[in-house]
């Protein structure tokens, strides 16, 4: 009987553990087998095993391009969340000054706009109604102030600069939003007591306002962090989609991968740098699960 009752609980779960299985396990599993082999559009049935060559290649060999969309993707990764942290914070506690209290309802519902929005259509008005080189907004801007026109996709570097633009615009409202929850829920009776004892604005933002929100903020800055490294569709619709090249030749570690799978057709490659990926985002996960 007691037999019974340990293993029915394995019973109920056994349908979902499968759909696990398939849906998350075998693929990881099926990438780790195809990058231990040469398969590519040449070798698509008489694939062989070549070891960990595609790793290697990857790692050591400097011109295939892994290293330098792995650099990119970490700097990437930490000029957003240095920005959307910095602005988040700054942005927020401005919102919650006395002014603009009676108007939180209308800003909370604005900031959402641009977050909810779905991510294909803002990286498609951006492209076309803003970075556009005839008819975007900035250079009509430009035009009226009587200065030349800029690509805003044209290289890597200012191609760089608008993709991180784009980003904030769609990340930074829920930055705001859970910093802003964060800060409505300090006792504001604190802040009665520092300015009895004399502490000015910035006293009591470094000595009450952060040390309280940083709970709050920790596991939305972590989340944040790992969508912005493996962010695939900013970079690759604004700078890499087929009948749009603009150009740029920025790559992440993600879209490196793509290009390997889809353009190149070298799926031993691209099947070594996704579990590179994975292993990356797995070590930053344990690291950050024990600091929280």
């Amino acid at each position: 009987m007691i037999r019974k009752q340990k293993i029915k609980p394995w019973i109920y779960i056994l349908p979902a553990l499968l759909l696990l299985l398939i849906i998350l396990v075998f693929p990881i599993m099926y990438t780790g087998y195809i990058s231990l082999t040469n398969m590519n559009m040449y070798h698509w049935n008489d694939y062989k095993f070549i070891g960990v060559f595609n790793y290697i290649r990857a790692l050591f060999k400097f011109d295939s391009g892994f290293l330098e969309a792995l650099l990119t993707t970490i700097l990437w990764t930490a000029i957003n969340m240095i920005l959307q942290i910095g602005m988040g914070f700054l942005i927020a506690l401005g919102l919650n000054s006395p002014l603009l209290k009676r108007l939180s309802r209308i800003y909370k519902t604005l900031l959402m706009l641009p977050w909810a929005m779905p991510a294909y259509i803002s990286i498609l008005l951006w492209r076309v109604g803003m970075f556009n080189t005839e008819f975007g907004i900035l250079n009509k801007l430009l035009t009226l102030l009587g200065l030349s026109k800029v690509d805003f996709l044209g290289n890597n570097i200012i191609a760089f600069c608008s993709c991180l633009t784009l980003n904030l615009w769609m990340a930074l409202p829920f930055m705001i939003s859970t910093i802003d929850g964060a800060l409505h829920s300090i006792d504001s009776s604190l802040y009665e007591s520092a300015i009895l004892d004399g502490a000015g604005f910035w006293e009591s933002t470094y000595c009450i306002t952060i040390p309280a929100i940083k709970p709050i903020i920790a596991p939305a800055a972590v989340m944040t962090t790992f969508i912005t490294f493996k962010q695939f569709d900013i970079v690759y619709l604004l700078t890499q989609q087929r009948g749009y090249m603009t150009g740029a030749n920025l790559n992440t570690v993600i879209t490196y991968a793509h290009q390997n799978a889809f353009v190149s057709n070298n799926y031993g490659l691209s099947g070594a740098v996704s579990i590179l990926l994975f292993v990356i985002i797995i070590l930053f996960s344990i690291i950050t699960n024990r600091s929280l």
